[in-house]
């Protein structure tokens, strides 16, 4: 049974979990330890998530799977950027699923929940960041109709950058 509800301010430390857990699992390769360690101490914290929960603009989705939260999501309506020429656009900031529920999809149903969501609220389009390593991710993307319009170099410190793809979707 999978369940998909919006988090509150009391669901910080449950993000914190899967986050960390879900950002090792797919990037925990692409810097140094020190490095990953580093972003992940400074955007993993409950104090974090806090502060995110509390921008009302922030929404995030947690999805369950036999009452068991494996995954999260974090969109931000009418989110604008210099390479997308459309208005009224959703930014897919985050779309974690634990490692071990890949298996089962579940990033499809948390990503199709999104969608449905961003096109209820009137947006255009959906973009994203994804590391032009996450060949996993890229493919997911790609299938779900995402083009590659532009780079973007993602900060993980203040020595070290990933190359990611920027990639959008319209509606």
């Amino acid at each position: 049974m999978t369940s998909i509800v919006r988090a509150t301010l009391n669901n910080s430390a449950l993000l914190t979990h899967i986050g960390k857990t879900s950002f090792l699992e797919s990037h925990g390769n692409s810097a140094s330890k020190e490095n990953v360690n580093t972003y992940i101490s400074k955007k993993f914290t409950k104090k974090a998530f806090d502060e995110e929960l509390k921008d009302s603009n922030n929404i995030f989705y947690i999805i369950y799977f036999n009452k068991i939260a494996v995954g999260y999501s974090k969109i931000v309506f009418n989110t604008q950027h210099p390479n997308i020429p459309i208005k009224n656009v959703t930014k897919l900031e985050r779309l974690y699923v634990l490692q071990a529920f890949h298996s089962l999809k579940l990033g499809i149903a948390l990503f199709n929940f999104n969608l449905k969501e961003s096109i209820k609220n009137n947006q255009s389009g959906m973009w994203l960041f994804v590391w032009t390593k996450n060949h996993k991710a890229i493919n997911f993307y790609n299938k779900a109709g995402f083009e590659i319009i532009g780079q973007h170099d993602f900060q993980i410190s203040a020595s070290h950058s990933n190359p990611n793809h920027q990639m959008l979707l319209t509606f």
